[in-house]
């Protein structure tokens, strides 16, 4: 019995020891993200923080800050940079001032057709490695992206195609995009988010480059403008996960290989309840009195080709735009979208 109660006491202690052990070896990485909590976007990186601790058995932790609480979105990754928080999860797109090849990172503009697609590009084709080289020369590493889907532009008047853009005044962010526009004869204003709808209300602007579809039903556009693109054909803007290099490469490979595997589910969960999304806001715009586009072939072509030619304008900015420009234009010739 003594032998026995001996036996009991040492197991004990060592299950007490590797439980002390593991909580000791417990790494936690403070993350950034620019999204609400409750938010569809915000819901699934509550799943991927949610989905490394599961699949590291509590070791990795991801202490999440979202809606930029710890400093303004534009701001998050110099924050990671220089050790406020370890990693971004925000936009490449706040980082065009430093160099125009983020803008590759974050919005190619009428690159690809589907999300699916510019996944492919950062996964299986060359994207994450080209991205690498640009996020080298900050310190920080690219771990992943993740993108919803194309975005609707939205408009007081008829967008039935390229010749409606024609003196076109509509909200558009700064930077490449409104190159693109502006040479198809639109006139981009850059304005905030957060005036875009009473600009509508005022007649400020004829339409406005905001969001997808759901999100433009969801902050009110739609009930001011009646007139929308779907499915979208322009701006398709990707998040990423963005970790200070001497903090990425400090983890062991293991716990690289589950942040990697839960942001590649985060991906397609938000691909997913995008899509979803969508289909259900678009049965309700009938009712609003909102009328969709769906832009032809001919039409979304001479926007790609429009946007190609900015590409080469500002893949001319760097040398890391142009490394990004032609990795682009490889893929999109590989799976068919370029010849």
């Amino acid at each position: 019995m003594i032998k026995d109660l001996t036996k009991t006491l040492l197991v004990g202690l060592a299950v007490t020891a590797a439980g002390a052990t593991t909580a000791a070896a417990q790494t936690t990485l403070r993350i950034q993200n620019h999204l609400g909590q409750s938010s569809p976007y915000g819901v699934a990186i509550q799943k991927f923080v949610e989905d490394v601790a599961t699949m590291s058995d509590g070791a990795l932790q991801i202490e999440m800050f979202y809606s930029s609480a710890v400093v303004p979105t534009t701001e998050t990754f110099d924050a990671a940079k220089n050790g406020i928080i370890d990693c971004d999860m925000t936009n490449g797109g706040y980082q065009v001032g430093k160099n125009a090849a983020f803008q590759f990172v974050a919005d190619t503009m009428g690159g690809y057709d589907t999300p699916l697609q510019l996944m492919s590009w950062i996964y299986q084709g060359g994207g994450r490695e080209a991205i690498n080289e640009l996020y080298a020369t900050h310190n920080m590493t690219y771990v992943g992206g993740h993108v919803g889907g194309h975005e609707s532009l939205n408009s007081s008047r008829p967008l039935n195609g390229i010749s409606d853009l024609e003196n076109f005044k509509f909200r558009s962010p700064p930077g490449m995009e409104s190159d693109i526009f502006a040479s198809l004869g639109a006139k981009p204003v850059v304005m905030d988010f957060t005036e875009i709808v009473t600009a509508l209300e005022s007649g400020i602007i004829d339409g406005a480059d905001a969001s997808t579809l759901a999100t433009n039903l969801n902050i009110g556009i739609y009930d001011v403008a009646k007139h929308t693109t779907y499915p979208g054909f322009h701006s398709m803007s990707a998040d990423h996960l963005a970790c200070r290099s001497d903090v990425w490469n400090a983890l062991s490979d293991q716990h690289k290989t589950i942040i990697e595997v839960a942001e590649k589910a985060l991906a397609m969960e938000v691909m997913m309840s995008t899509l979803i999304q969508n289909g259900e806001a678009l049965q309700k715009l009938p009712e609003m009195g909102v009328t969709t586009y769906n832009w032809s072939e001919e039409d979304r072509a001479t926007f790609r080709n429009a946007a190609l030619a900015a590409w080469k304008d500002w893949g001319a900015k760097s040398p890391e735009a142009g490394k990004l420009v032609q990795s682009h234009v490889e893929f999109l010739q590989r799976i068919g979208l370029l010849e």
